[in-house]
């Protein structure tokens, strides 16, 4: 049905929630035990100042606000135009399930080429959803 396309929105919606208390969850304890002073924390400075295991889930969850919001309104195209199909629903839980795994990699280890193979994948499942939306909407 047309709103199963709505899962993997509410999933990839989900990560964000959990990757942004994550950031939390590492960023406060490490604000605190500096004893910074918020002028200190202003622009850049807190992220040039963090070890990895605390800036990486903050640049991780400003990655879940890249190409995701491209997902966003790609699923709600769908569902306006009443386009949801399995193929659309395949790639967009490939999108999703891949975007889990960058996630967990970026906030986790770090492994780049790793998070760089999982990102690629995820985001070359989006394309193929876009590129076939493009070329339906203009041949139809």
């Amino acid at each position: 049905c047309m709103e199963s396309i709505f899962l993997p929105m509410f999933a990839l919606m989900l990560l964000t929630f959990i990757v942004w208390v994550y950031m939390f969850i590492k960023r406060i304890p490490f604000i605190q035990a500096s004893n910074f002073t918020p002028e200190q924390l202003a622009g850049n400075a807190l992220a040039e100042m963090s070890p990895p295991e605390v800036s990486n889930p903050s640049d991780n969850l400003k990655n879940l606000f890249e190409i995701p919001v491209l997902f966003y309104a790609l699923c709600l195209f769908l569902f306006v135009t009443q386009q949801v199909d399995t193929t659309y629903l395949v790639a967009a839980w490939l999108f999703v399930g891949f975007r889990i795994l960058h996630s967990l990699i970026h906030c986790k280890i770090n492994i780049v080429i790793a998070r760089f193979g999982l990102y690629f994948v995820a985001t070359a499942a989006f394309w193929v959803m876009f590129f076939r939306a493009a070329l339906n909407l203009l041949t139809a």
